[in-house]
């Protein structure tokens, strides 16, 4: 099995890798890689899918993912476009779990961050104050290196470890690597599921194009995303309608429309399933926030 190359290779020469990030887009590729990875965005907004979640992102986000949770951070369509001049801005930690040494995650004084790497296997997202300050202590690293940079680091994992303001993002978790066929179908789907969500997805055309029967892709998506390829597409367009609730005065009708949606009892319906509550109250919770 030929497994799939990914970017976030740390040197020979160093324990851990810090990258800052300020490009046109985020990365639009599925992958996942053996290092555990602590995320900020800084700057920049789109849908992001870790395991089996989706979920909107702006700035301010901070998410640490467990090794081979595959991910992807999809920033918004005007991103993608040729004259924009929209950037993103993140910074990212990729470390192994020895990045101290063999072994060292048996020692008594490791039992906190031992436990930390086991929760990340679903992924953790962060809130309140200790994510304010994780996330300057992230800005602070990436002017540090050497052996100041090593002590940062362990306090960043120090305050993450001990927080208990975090949310895990996957419902189940992955045991990977996924090899890279399997990483070139999924970045496939995702990229006909963008294009096409809005309007009426085909599952002949999609299937088609992966060379499978619509029945053999159905038990492949599901297998391998913990829900079938409807309930994906649904989830898609509702997290869709949520990001249009918040940052537009369109109404309800147009936004169902808008997702994909063929009636607007029926958006409210799928609303309310995947999200917990009506429309109207997704908006009115958070213009009261």
């Amino acid at each position: 099995m030929k497994i799939a190359i990914h970017k976030s290779s740390i040197p020979e020469t160093q324990m851990f890798l810090v990258k800052e990030l300020d490009e046109k887009h985020f990365d639009p590729t599925w992958h996942s890689h053996s290092e555990y990875q602590l995320f900020v965005v800084l700057e920049g907004t789109g849908t992001r899918f870790i395991g089996d979640s989706i979920k909107s992102f702006r700035s301010g986000e901070l998410v640490f993912t467990g090794a081979d949770l595959p991910h992807l951070w999809r920033s918004d369509d005007l991103y993608f476009k040729k004259n924009s001049k929209e950037t993103i801005k993140g910074i990212v930690i990729y470390l192994q779990e020895n990045f101290l040494g063999d072994n060292m995650m048996e020692k008594e004084e490791m039992v906190l961050l031992k436990k930390l790497f086991s929760r990340s296997a679903r992924g953790l997202e962060f809130y309140g104050e200790r994510k304010e300050l994780i996330i300057s202590m992230m800005k602070e690293i990436v002017g540090m290196n050497g052996l100041e940079s090593l002590i940062q680091l362990l306090n960043i994992l120090l305050a993450i470890s001990q927080t208990k303001e975090y949310n895990y993002i996957s419902h189940t978790e992955y045991l990977g690597p996924f090899n890279e066929n399997e990483t070139n179908r999924m970045n496939k789907v995702y990229e006909y599921a963008f294009k096409n969500f809005r309007k009426r997805i085909s599952l002949t055309e999609l299937s088609a194009m992966l060379f499978m029967t619509p029945t053999s892709f159905s038990r492949y998506f599901s297998t391998r995303n913990n829900k079938t390829f409807s309930r994906f597409i649904t989830e898609l367009r509702v997290k869709h309608a949520c990001k249009l609730l918040i940052e537009t005065d369109m109404p309800i009708s147009t936004i169902s429309y808008e997702c994909g949606f063929n009636t607007l009892s029926n958006f409210n319906k799928l609303f309310k399933e995947v999200m917990l509550k009506k429309p109207s109250d997704y908006k009115n919770e958070y213009l009261k926030m």
